[in-house]
Formats: structure tokens, sequence, C-alpha cells
């Protein structure tokens, strides 16, 4: 009988952490902080997705900062899906990659790499992050292109699953998030009717007729 081979081994969110602490290991962003922080805080923001989008959100500026090519990665073990969002994802694969706005645009037309860039946005738009590079450039206007960004990219994605990256990466976002829903609200609740109000499901049983709950 044939000896049966070792089963292929499988790459996991584990090991897309790894990757990404070894790839960007001796990288700072702007304000000389370990690179890698980014990077972890991302994919540990779509810790309720599945394995593909984590796994992408690891690595999503793998391609953007290091030789890493996506055969290196499809050797690896990374699904077709995950590289998929990955270069959707990375600007300098962009027909244009200086158009920031064009870029957004681009990637608001995958529901799995517009979760990703959410998550980047996000950790990119902490408050003590932008008033920390505020202090560092006095001189240089505040960036908008970020806030910029979000209505293009939730516009994207189901508000739910927005609420769950912004929860777990930057809170400060959700009151945000919640005044854009309001404005985009243009129910006449002032004239709403009884009948109109929309119905809601519940768990419970119906009383039997002439019972009563205390």
């Amino acid at each position: 009988m044939p000896e049966q081979g070792l089963p292929e081994a499988r790459f996991t969110v584990e090991t897309a952490k790894v990757l990404a602490e070894v790839a960007h290991n001796r990288q700072k962003d702007k304000l000389k902080r370990p690179y890698r922080e980014h990077v972890m805080a991302v994919g540990d923001a779509l810790a309720d997705f599945d394995d593909d989008i984590r796994i992408a959100g690891y690595l999503h500026d793998i391609a953007e900062d290091t030789p890493m090519t996506r055969q290196a990665l499809l050797d690896m073990g990374v699904s077709e899906r995950a590289v998929g969002i990955i270069e959707r994802v990375t600007k300098r694969l962009h027909d244009n990659p200086d158009d920031y706005q064009a870029g957004i645009r681009f990637i608001a037309e995958d529901h799995d790499a517009t979760l990703v860039k959410i998550a980047d946005n996000a950790h990119n738009s902490l408050p003590e992050r932008v008033q920390a590079l505020a202090e560092k450039w006095p001189e240089r206007p505040p960036v908008t292109r970020y806030a910029d960004a979000r209505p293009v990219l939730y516009a994207a994605v189901p508000d739910e699953e927005i609420r769950k990256i912004l929860a777990r990466v930057n809170p400060w976002l959700l009151e945000e998030l919640d005044d854009r829903l309001d404005e985009a609200d243009d129910t006449d609740y002032e004239n709403l009717a009884y009948e109109d109000a929309p119905l809601v499901e519940t768990d419970e049983t119906p009383e039997p007729d002439g019972a009563r709950k205390d």
C-alpha cells in the first residue's frame, strides 16, 4: 500500500498574524511607531468575520509595503479570495494610485475589501492619532480624506457590519455613524400613522385569551 503523504498545511489566521509581524517588523508609521501595531489592529477589528477577511485584514498592507508577491502568498496557502481582497486594497495596484477617492470607489465595489478598508480607515482615524499628527505638523491642515472616504465605504456594506468593526477598533466613530444614519432617514415621524409602523417580530408566545402577565 503506497504511503500517504502528510496533509497540506492550511494557512490560518494565526499564520497571517505571524507573517504580518515579521513582514512589517522594521517599519515605522508617520509617528515613528511600529507599523505592525497598525496591521494587528486592523486584523483584530475584523474578528467577527470569516477567516479570509481576517487574514486579508492582517495582510492588507503586505503587497503595498513589502516585496511579497501574489504568487508567494498563494504558494504559502493564502486563499485566492484573501489574495484578491489584499490586491483590491493595495493602492499601488490601482489604475491611478494617486487618485485616493477613485481608489476608495474601486474598493467599495467589493464587499469584503470594503470591510477591510473600513477597519483600516477607523484605526487611522483614532482621535489620539489624529491629534498626535496635528501636533507634529501644526503647519499642515487636518487630513480629511479618511472622513471623506467613510460615506462611500459605509454605503457599500450593511450598517450592522460597520458597527461591529467600529466597536472593536474605534468606538468614537459610532456617534458619527449614527449621525449619518439620522441624516439619511427621511421618515416623517411627525405624521407617521400607527398602521404605517413596521411590524416587530418577537420570540414571545402569545398569551391565551383572558390571561395576563404580572
